[in-house]
């Protein structure tokens, strides 16, 4: 359990901050812009909350279950794979969460009729909102990737976010399909 007293520590004033194994790095080190960023994730997800909330409950509890993985996700970034005994288990995303992804995508997706163009953010503000969130996300995901290429990271990290990116994707077009129907962009039309 996390106990935070006191909120303010001033070990940061020098543009560090401190890993999950105790290690300091600059605060605009790769690895700290990554998780940062899925933070972010989390904040926009907090935001298409507050609209799923009103609209479609079990859209709102999913996004619930999300927001708790992205803080695992964040902890298993912030706390790099040295192979080294940190005197702890680290947290780190699993299959399962991955998987549970993979699930929720499928059954958001039955409903859907399959696309025949791309689809513009839009439509209702919920599904506008879940577009948001894809893009920070991918954004979240394009940080790992590069991460993943200097330094060791769970792999499940990454499929994690790419799924995500995903459902916040097929949850726009569902929120969508329940309101006013996807914005489809039509190539070319103001030429």
């Amino acid at each position: 359990m996390v106990t935070l007293n006191k909120i303010y520590t001033k070990t940061g004033d020098d543009g560090t901050t401190a890993l999950g194994s105790g290690e300091r790095r600059p605060k605009h080190d790769l690895r700290i812009e990554a998780y940062g960023t899925v933070d972010e994730t989390n904040s926009v997800v907090g935001i298409v909350r507050l609209q799923a909330s009103k609209e479609m409950p079990v859209l709102d509890e999913l996004l619930g279950r999300i927001q708790n993985d992205l803080f695992d996700l964040g902890a298993d970034l912030a706390t790099p794979d040295t192979g080294e005994d940190l005197g702890y288990e680290p947290l780190r995303i699993t299959e399962n969460q991955v998987s549970a992804l993979e699930d929720a995508i499928d059954q958001l997706n039955v409903e859907l009729t399959p696309l025949k163009s791309f689809v513009l953010p839009g439509g209702t503000p919920l599904a506008t909102y879940l577009h948001q969130a894809r893009t920070v996300a991918r954004r979240a995901e394009r940080l790992v990737a590069e991460l993943s290429q200097k330094e060791k990271i769970n792999k499940q990290s990454l499929q994690y976010l790419n799924r995500l990116s995903d459902l916040f994707f097929v949850a726009s077009r569902y929120a969508n399909l329940k309101g006013e129907g996807d914005v489809l962009w039509v190539a070319g039309k103001n030429r």
